[in-house]
């Protein structure tokens, strides 16, 4: 097999995309299986595990791409747009 090159990800490789992320990815926990999908294919390592085995975001470094809602088995993760989230919130 060839040798090729690849990097190993680390969490916000790019840097801080809070400011400019247009989706946030938002879990129905009532309805996640604990299952780590959606940690094992973001691409930028930015989903952790809590000690209740679910997953949580890093919104400073999440690009907001949506390959954790797209994998979920369960398909409870849900792409909201950010200003509706930060609103949401904040009540």
């Amino acid at each position: 097999m060839p040798k090729t090159s690849y990097s190993k990800p680390s969490i916000g490789a790019t840097g801080k995309t809070g400011s400019w992320r247009t989706f946030d990815p938002v879990v129905n926990y009532d309805e996640c299986n604990k299952c780590r999908t959606c940690w094992l294919h973001c691409p930028e390592a930015v989903i952790s595990i809590d000690e209740e085995g679910y997953p949580q975001w890093d919104y400073d470094y999440c690009k907001g791409c949506g390959i954790c809602a797209e994998v979920c088995p369960k398909k409870c993760i849900e792409m909201v747009r950010t200003s509706d989230r930060v609103r949401e919130a904040e009540k």
